[in-house]
């Protein structure tokens, strides 16, 4: 413990007595706090099946937040935008010339037709002109 004596006032300096309070210092700074060390963990978004890939049913094809990527021909979308296939075959990426917007299909194996649903689904939008 490090102390020392203090004297009470101008008079003690003559030595007749010293003060019993003693006083003591810090031996270590106190600690700063720092505004960095956390993260959040990984979400694992992006395209997990590239086109061109065999996939078979529940084959998870994108991970996304929002659809970045809308469900075309044989493909499901999950509560969290998750995009999957509902067929076997092979994943093709598609982007609509006017509006940007990108589809994911799934190509069936071959003795699979598309159904009328996904026809229509995917299709691009009718625009009316005035002639």
């Amino acid at each position: 413990m490090a102390s020392t004596a203090v004297y009470n006032s101008a008079s003690d300096v003559s030595g007749e007595g010293l003060s019993l309070i003693f006083r003591r210092w810090a031996t270590k700074k106190t600690a700063g706090s720092t505004k960095n060390g956390r993260d959040s963990l990984p979400k694992n978004l992006g395209v997990k099946k590239f086109g061109g890939e065999r996939v078979i049913p529940g084959n998870i094809i994108v991970r996304q937040r929002g659809t970045r990527f809308h469900p075309g021909n044989y493909v499901g979308m999950g509560k969290d935008h998750t995009l999957y296939a509902l067929k076997e075959g092979c994943v093709k990426f598609e982007r609509h010339k006017l509006t940007g917007r990108k589809w994911v299909h799934v190509e069936p194996k071959e003795g699979y037709e598309i159904h009328p649903v996904y026809t229509s689904s995917a299709a691009a939008p009718k625009v009316q002109t005035a002639a």
